[in-house]
């Protein structure tokens, strides 16, 4: 806990670095959001008249202080497209990201582990290897694909072989527009076009957690305390809770830090191919708009949780591993040991 101040200095370097850099490749980019905003046949003075509105005629210096100055003050400017606080945009578009993205990463770590604790468990045999071939191909199957795939399979593919209907599931939006539900009625209208969405987050997340837990689960299976525990004859359950799953713990969280981000930045693609307006949609919808501060402002809200989840990553497993516990200990007594023993031979 003592390098926290310095961890918190890197991570807001880091973040200051993102933000930066990617305000000069946007600005740097081929298109002008002037002549997106009006029409086709407006005049080199209206161009230059709407630039000027939107603060893009002064140099690229002073519009990098004024954002950075709106920034430090919590205010991530207005959108050029729907002339709206980029905050209300991001506001709006973050609970339906936030409720993929947190029942994606449940469904894909509690999934992963469970398949992974399998496969550990039949380590060598068919069922592992089987089990195996599956998630390779689940992992490497691209989310675009998977997501075009499911869309066929559960309306064309599932009116053909003559389905009922609660198989036949909706492939866009958050609900149905025809119909008008209220309270029970409405969730299980969302849940049924939710179930396309998350399984293709879920499958490539779970099958990639499966795969690194097998790994690790069998790592920690092979320690040597954990085979010390069995020649004392301790119980095999006890064995695997008491000593391998506390050795896996850390990787496994370390993991979890990692995926975290993917909360909120992993549905990029997937809530543009099923219509879901979360953040996603948002960015590519101002990326092909040349909307500047929607761009940043969600670069800037991407960057923060990803640097975020790796600095909490990393402080709960300095406090879950002894190991590391010990080196920082270490490290800072060593230190002050130094400094102790270069003032005595100053003195």
């Amino acid at each position: 806990m003592r390098r926290l101040p310095s961890r918190v200095l890197d991570a807001l370097v880091l973040l200051w670095t993102v933000t930066t850099l990617t305000f000069a490749l946007i600005h740097l980019a081929p298109g002008d959001p002037a002549s997106l905003l009006i029409a086709p046949t407006a005049s080199a003075d209206d161009i230059a008249r709407q630039r000027a509105a939107l603060g893009l005629d002064a140099p690229l210096v002073v519009q990098y202080a004024r954002w950075m100055s709106g920034l430090l003050r919590g205010n991530l400017g207005t959108s050029f497209a729907l002339s709206r606080p980029v905050t209300a945009v991001i506001t709006e578009a973050l609970p339906v990201s936030l409720l993929l993205g947190v029942s994606s990463l449940a469904l894909s770590f509690l999934g992963g582990i469970i398949i992974g604790s399998v496969q550990a468990l039949r380590s060598g045999r068919r069922l592992d290897a089987l089990i195996t071939a599956v998630t390779t191909t689940a992992y490497a199957a691209p989310s675009f694909w998977l997501s075009l795939a499911l869309v066929a399979l559960a309306t064309t593919g599932a009116s053909r072989v003559g389905a009922p209907p609660w198989l036949r599931l909706p492939a866009f939006g958050l609900q149905d527009p025809a119909a008008l539900y209220a309270g029970f009625d409405a969730w299980r209208d969302l849940a049924r076009h939710a179930v396309l969405p998350l399984l293709v987050l879920s499958v490539p997340g779970a099958a990639g957690v499966a795969r690194y837990a097998r790994q690790t689960l069998r790592d920690a299976s092979t320690a040597l305390h954990v085979q010390a525990a069995h020649a004392r004859g301790v119980p095999r359950l006890r064995v695997d809770i008491r000593y391998v799953m506390r050795t896996a713990w850390s990787p496994l969280v370390v993991l979890l830090g990692l995926m975290l981000p993917g909360i909120i930045a992993g549905s990029v693609f997937v809530e543009q191919i099923f219509a879901w307006p979360g953040l996603g949609r948002a960015m590519m919808s101002a990326i092909a708009s040349r909307d500047y501060p929607v761009v940043l402002g969600l670069t800037v809200v991407y960057a923060a949780v990803v640097i975020l989840s790796n600095l909490v990553a990393d402080i709960v497993v300095t406090q879950l591993d002894p190991r590391r516990r010990q080196a920082a200990t270490g490290a800072a007594a060593d230190g002050s040991t130094g400094d102790t023993g270069d003032a005595i031979a100053a003195r």
